[in-house]
């Protein structure tokens, strides 16, 4: 089976737009945001299915989600940060994290992003 393009962006074959690190996870920029500031967090384990991940790197992946979600709350100042599984994507387990005012906006289409605007705001979020 062909890489995901998340394990792409893993190995460095593919550019992004980091936040955030760690040993098993990764989180940055969606090229096509609902919001400005829309992060995907994923586990650098290649997994279809969130809910497959053994408990270890699920665990390690939630605790890396809480933790860009709250630098997000800080920096962006937004009243609540969105969690979406959608899944159907990209078959590589991952969590979108979006910042949002109103239901509208949580549930707004997703839009085309600048590299400027994409690279401005993990400026903004990087730890």
């Amino acid at each position: 089976m062909a890489n995901s393009v998340f394990t792409l962006i893993i190995k460095g074959e593919i550019p992004c737009d980091k936040v955030y690190e760690d040993k098993d996870n990764i989180a940055f920029m969606t090229i096509q945001p609902m919001q400005p500031g829309h992060v995907l967090v994923v586990p650098k384990k290649e997994i279809d299915h969130l809910w497959d991940l053994p408990e270890a790197e699920y665990i390690s992946l939630m605790m890396a989600v809480k933790k860009v979600a709250n630098r997000m709350r800080d920096v962006l100042g937004a009243k609540r940060i969105g969690v979406k599984v959608i899944g159907d994507e990209v078959h590589h387990a991952h969590v979108h994290l979006i910042p949002f005012n109103n239901a509208a906006e949580f549930n707004a289409a997703p839009k085309d992003a600048s590299p400027e605007e994409l690279k401005a705001m993990a400026a903004k979020l990087a730890f």
